[in-house]
């Protein structure tokens, strides 16, 4: 009987470019930054990786189609190497691929690594693409992602009767927190600290969410390598970072094509951190989860996925997140290096990116924003738009606690 992953696999070494418009290098010097560091950090030699993962979301526009950027870029010794892409979670679906390879016993240790080149494009936004059910060009003409999302605060707001100039506060707070934070962190894209008063004073994009409720996209990398504790532990490692976690849901349609969604939430949020929890072994996660990286695409995506992680009561979030529930110094700090809002959005690295904050936060070695004895983060990763997504979770903490 299959019995999941927990402390099964280990983080070996991560590394992570500064995240932004990165004009002074292409996709590859990212890819070869990222994983200098996370090399130096595993304390291996490039030759003991065994296979790789590696995630890109533009292939028209960024890094290519093949997994051959990869291979080539960091001279990997030709071992098997997979592209993935799955949407803005496609980072945590390179992961998944190289935890489970170590888990399942197929490998020893192997790599998974995100990278994106997206502001060579001169456009501010994700790249289009065609194809699919869910690619505008075909199916949604005039479909953007703000205006898809607006219609998520207007149905969350609808539904639990939240006047919208509330709703609108608790938004702005979100981005504060995260420019709060994305401006003691120097690897963000953006480091400026905003009031309350300068977000509700933005300009409009999609009512009701303004500038400052909305990320960009950043060009930027991420990894991980990843192996067993007993191989850790034979390399010298102490107080190893193991994955409790990890967990997809895609959805099937039903939130589109049933009454019973009422557009107010994520239903692949909901089921994967049930599932997530369960795999983890945590029972109240409002009690137990230390830290959180949620996918901040927009402001309400990450309100109400706080109710999604089951942190928040539903239609709860808004008065958590103006108490502070969230916030750096709050009961579960949530974005602590600055989120997709300020951190940036490569989008093959950042499902990367947000293990990475957990990673350094519970070696103690976040400087500045490090938390007080953290020992669980979760990371939430979503692709899509509310009624057709992907969502992807991990759990991770100190081995055998």
């Amino acid at each position: 009987m299959a019995t999941g992953i927990r402390d099964k696999v280990v983080i070996l070494g991560m590394g992570c470019t500064k995240f932004g418009e990165r004009w002074d290098v292409g996709a590859n010097q990212l890819m070869l930054e990222a994983f200098r560091e996370a090399l130096a950090d595993a304390g291996i030699e490039k030759n003991q990786i065994q296979a790789a993962w590696f995630g890109s979301y533009a292939d028209e526009v960024s890094v290519g189609k093949s997994a051959l950027p990869l291979s080539l870029a960091l001279r990997l010794s030709e071992i098997p190497v997979t592209r993935v892409e799955n949407l803005c979670a496609t980072g945590t679906e390179a992961f998944r691929g190289a935890c489970y390879a170590v888990a399942a016993g197929v490998y020893d240790i192997t790599l998974a690594l995100g990278c994106e080149k997206l502001k060579d494009t001169g456009y501010g936004g994700l790249p289009g693409r065609s194809g699919g059910p869910t690619q505008k060009s075909q199916w949604a003409p005039g479909q953007t992602a703000p205006g898809i999302f607006a219609q998520l605060a207007s149905a969350y707001a609808a539904k639990y009767r939240i006047p919208m100039e509330d709703l609108k506060r608790a938004m702005a707070q979100v981005s504060v927190k995260s420019h709060a934070n994305g401006s003691i962190n120097p690897k963000a894209h953006l480091r400026r600290a905003v009031s309350i008063e300068q977000v509700l004073a933005a300009p409009i994009i999609s009512y009701p969410l303004g500038l400052y409720d909305c990320c960009g996209v950043s060009d930027g990398s991420a990894c991980a390598i990843v192996t067993t504790p007993e191989i850790a532990k034979a390399l010298g490692k102490k107080d190893l970072i193991s994955v409790k976690s990890l967990q997809i849901s895609v959805s099937n349609g039903r939130e589109a094509g049933h009454n019973d969604w009422d557009g107010d939430h994520f239903v692949t949020t909901a089921k994967a951190s049930k599932r997530a929890y369960e795999e983890a072994g945590i029972t109240n996660p409002r009690q137990e989860v230390s830290m959180i990286e949620v996918h901040d695409c927009f402001s309400i995506t990450e309100l109400v996925t706080m109710e999604d992680l089951y942190m928040s009561e539903r239609g709860g979030a808004v008065k958590d997140i103006l108490e502070g529930f969230y916030d750096r110094d709050g009961k579960v700090p949530c974005q602590i290096d600055g989120g997709l809002k300020c951190f940036g959005h490569p989008v093959g690295a950042s499902g990367l990116r947000m293990l990475y904050e957990m990673y350094l936060q519970l070696q103690g070695r976040a400087g500045e924003r490090q938390l007080p004895n953290p020992h669980l983060g979760l990371t939430h990763n979503l692709g899509g738009g509310p009624s057709e997504n992907v969502c992807g979770i991990a759990i991770v903490g100190s081995y055998g606690a």
